[in-house]
């Protein structure tokens, strides 16, 4: 029946119509890309017409998709129809998810354009409102880092020569209208703000149910500016795409890595598409249902222009904040560890708190094959990406502490001072003066609610993970004028920290 023969190209023309969208081209202007005509297209997007292999390529290129129309393409030329993309399921709020979010990223496409000496970053993201209320702000990152791998140099880089605003020159839509922001937190090397969906001119906000594009853009110089993009999975999001693009005559070299809660970093799944287009290279990447906190990251270098780039150690020399990243914990220089992290409403939430505490214990024996902590050891949920009050000591003598939005409520007069170490910053240790001993308030999983004194040693290793919690780093407790030093020039590596009469 002649009415049935196109029905095998549906999938590849909800994925020809989603790029399209995505990309904002007509039919018109996509069928001149692509060197077909604009009857051409309107044919294959109303399945009258089924798509030539040459066809499907060209329009992956132009709408540089990632090699998202070919996997479609091939699918539906050698199985005929594809199973349903499991992420179909995700968007509508009435399908039985569990824990449903009250926001869902559809698509989320991020460029980055350089042109030799500045950097400019644009992202689109389609949201859907699965939530019985509108929506009618949202919050978005600004964060660069210099030196990765490197904390200290890159704070001290940020310090004298801070991420401002003139220079970042954003722009943000939602819809097809201009919007402002309130500004958040302002630092010297990320920002962070709210996209108001409101301008002068009228309110445009998400009602429940609703779709909207929102798109902002940015610019960094490349001073301020690593080789690395990273696109960290915050919402539930069922397709993320990427795209680099780079003057040809830089001789890019391109490679990605991806990190979850649960593994260490390992290679894309998927290929990045290169194509060329004119004088630029343009490299393109996108995977479907990225899991929750997952961290995505390309990196590159300019061959041919190896003196612009910092020198990198040999590929066999590993820093320890480089091995800390490789088994998923978050570097300085994201916004997750300045910012306060979000309570768990109990018992209400327990089986998230389950879930977090399950992220925490397999960080920690993972964290325990690369390193000896003698003195004890702790995590919190933010250094894993993850947004919520959650924490866990393991103390030198083996017992576990699980701390639920904790908080310290007395501090005992006397103090000492010992050096501490962090994960998220591991190739320095600092002098950190704290009370020997700390009452804190935290919560069970059925919501009771403890009260517990920790002194000495347990009592550092809790403070310092209440600290994560509160978004605050150890180099914040430490005096003024101190700076932490190299691990290579800290003796007390494999040694106890000691309290005697005195206090130290």
């Amino acid at each position: 029946m002649p009415s049935e023969s196109p029905q095998p190209a549906e999938p590849f023309i909800a994925e020809l119509k989603r790029w399209r969208d995505v990309r904002g081209l007509s039919q018109s202007a996509l069928a001149k890309a692509v060197g077909y005509t604009p009857s051409y297209v309107s044919k294959v997007e109303s399945g009258q017409q089924r798509p030539s292999r040459s066809f499907a390529e060209q329009a992956d290129r132009v709408l540089h998709a990632g090699g998202a129309l070919r996997r479609v393409f091939a699918e539906i030329e050698t199985q005929g129809r594809p199973e349903p993309a499991t992420h179909q399921a995700v968007a509508d709020p009435s399908a039985g998810e569990a824990q449903p979010a009250s926001l869902i990223v559809r698509h989320e496409d991020a460029e980055l354009h350089y042109d030799g000496r500045t950097y400019r970053a644009t992202q689109r993201r389609q949201l859907y409102n699965a939530s019985p209320d509108p929506i009618t702000r949202y919050l978005i990152r600004i964060s660069v880092d210099r030196f990765p791998g490197n904390p200290e140099r890159s704070n001290r880089h940020y310090r004298e020569n801070p991420l401002t605003w003139e220079e970042i020159d954003l722009s943000a839509t939602v819809g097809s209208e201009p919007v402002g922001w309130r500004v958040q937190h302002d630092r010297d090397s990320f920002k962070e703000l709210w996209l108001l969906f409101e301008n002068d001119y009228g309110r445009y906000p998400l009602y429940p149910g609703e779709t909207t594009w929102i798109e902002y853009s940015y610019t960094v110089s490349d001073d301020k500016w690593g080789n690395w993009f990273q696109r960290a999975v915050r919402l539930p999001t069922q397709r993320l795409s990427v795209r680099l693009n780079f003057p040809t005559d830089l001789d890019p070299a391109v490679w990605g890595t991806e990190t979850t809660m649960t593994a260490a970093a390992f290679p894309f799944r998927t290929a990045i598409r290169q194509d060329s287009d004119g004088d630029r290279r343009v490299y393109s990447w996108t995977t479907d249902d990225p899991p929750l906190h997952a961290r995505f990251r390309l990196e590159w270098k300019f061959r041919a222009r190896p003196d612009h780039e910092e020198a990198r150690p040999p590929m066999s020399v590993t820093t320890a904040s480089e091995k800390m990243r490789s088994i998923g914990v978050v570097q300085a220089g994201d916004p997750i560890l300045t910012s306060r992290a979000r309570p768990f409403d109990l018992p209400v939430e327990a089986e998230d708190v389950r879930r977090v505490v399950a992220e925490l214990n397999a960080a920690a024996v993972r964290a325990a094959g690369i390193h000896v902590f003698s003195k004890g050891m702790g995590v919190a949920a933010p250094q894993l990406g993850i947004d919520r009050a959650a924490a866990i000591v393991r103390t030198a003598d083996g017992e576990t502490i699980t701390l639920l939005n904790p908080r310290v409520i007395e501090e005992s007069a006397e103090n000492d001072e010992q050096y501490e170490g962090c994960w998220s910053f591991f190739d320095v240790r600092g002098v950190v003066p704290r009370p020997r001993a700390i009452t804190v308030e935290h919560q069970e999983i059925d919501g009771q609610r403890r009260i517990t004194i920790f002194e000495d040693a347990v009592a550092r290793l809790v403070a310092h993970e209440i600290d994560h919690l509160e978004g605050v780093l150890y180099t914040a407790r430490m005096r003024p004028g101190a700076e932490p030093i190299p691990v290579s020039e800290y003796r007390g590596t494999g040694q106890s920290w000691a309290y005697g009469a005195d206090g130290r």
